[in-house]
């Protein structure tokens, strides 16, 4: 069993994977931050399963470079990085790992939303750019009451669920909008389901982004919805970067219909800190002091999120090869 691990991310060569599943060979193929991993066409013609690691980049070689393979996996939760049409125009399944970093996720977005909300940021940058004149509580600007706020969640799966539950134990009233979420989810959970993402935005305090990129997706926090919030949202995207348009999230802060955000994902990552919102962050200017957070893709990590996604990848096709048991698959529409 050969396994291509494309766009390779770990700094070791795999000695965990190796020591658990010790009858697979894996070829690793390493990428860099803005590009990549290339690949050797001889090597890609002999794999039986294709893994991309990059949360950022495709694969650089179409399904039809991998005649033998019958599975490709993509390292994580997002599949918009993985070519779902592509493998299954081959009968192939493509899948992926959506059970790894749950909690992590879950905890980045409300720590993003108490950084925010709470001061935590904020009053630690006043003190050490100002010292002792930043030493008052009114140093924070966005600090206020979660009890009885309203918590809106865009897409209820695993992670929004999990989120849902942290904002809930906070006594934050939980309203999410998931379109493609069967019906009964909010009877049984308690929470309160609306049927647009304009009725969420009008009636949340803080917005958190669970929901997969797609096209669909791509852009959906744009100014239409923004003019539809409520004035004074705190939005917080541990998704996707492109299901948010910074551009609309720039004009929304300017004006103050959205007076924080803090940001795991960009648009183009590593992030592009040169767009004008970002730029106005980096340098303080005054309308986006202590509202904004950025932070580097970074909330699905924990050391030990990182072993769980490194070996369930490899179960996911060992799974498949040795025993024919298909998980995770994001590409079924595709199969026959």
């Amino acid at each position: 069993m050969k396994i291509l691990c494309a766009n390779w991310q770990a700094a070791d060569e795999a000695e965990l994977e190796r020591e658990h599943y010790p009858d697979i060979e894996l070829i690793l193929a390493r990428s860099t931050n803005d590009k990549a991993a290339s690949l050797d066409p001889a090597v890609c013609e002999t794999v039986d399963a294709v893994i991309n690691y990059s949360p950022t980049h495709n694969v650089a070689a179409a399904p039809t470079a991998f005649p033998k393979a019958r599975i490709a996996v993509r390292s994580g939760v997002g599949f918009d990085n993985i070519d779902t049409a592509g493998w299954g125009a081959r009968g192939i399944p493509a899948c992926n790992v959506p059970d790894y970093g749950t909690t992590e996720v879950a905890d980045h977005a409300i720590g993003l939303m108490l950084a925010l909300t709470r001061g935590t940021s904020a009053y630690g940058t006043e003190l050490a750019g100002h010292g002792t004149e930043g030493w008052h509580f009114s140093k924070a600007p966005l600090v206020r009451r979660h009890k009885g706020a309203i918590f809106g969640i865009v897409g209820l799966g695993r992670i929004g669920l999990a989120t849902a539950r942290r904002a809930a134990a906070f006594d934050m009233k939980v309203v999410f909008y998931d379109p493609h979420l069967l019906s009964g989810v909010d009877l049984s959970t308690g929470y309160e389901r609306v049927h647009s993402l304009a009725e969420l935005m009008a009636r949340a305090d803080v917005v958190s982004v669970h929901t997969p990129l797609s096209e669909e997706t791509r852009k959906l926090l744009g100014a239409a919805a923004f003019t539809a919030a409520k004035p004074g949202l705190v939005l917080i995207n541990t998704a996707r970067g492109p299901i948010v348009d910074l551009d609309a999230l720039e004009a929304a802060m300017r004006k103050g219909t959205v007076i924080g955000a803090g940001l795991d994902v960009l648009q183009n990552e590593p992030g592009d800190l040169d767009h004008p919102l970002l730029a106005a962050w980096r340098t303080r200017e005054p309308w986006i002091a202590n509202r904004l957070i950025v932070t580097p893709h970074a909330a699905f990590y924990s050391p030990a999120s990182m072993r769980d996604l490194r070996l369930k990848s490899i179960e996911v096709v060992h799974a498949y090869l040795a025993e024919g048991r298909l998980t995770n698959c994001v590409n079924s529409e595709y199969l026959k």
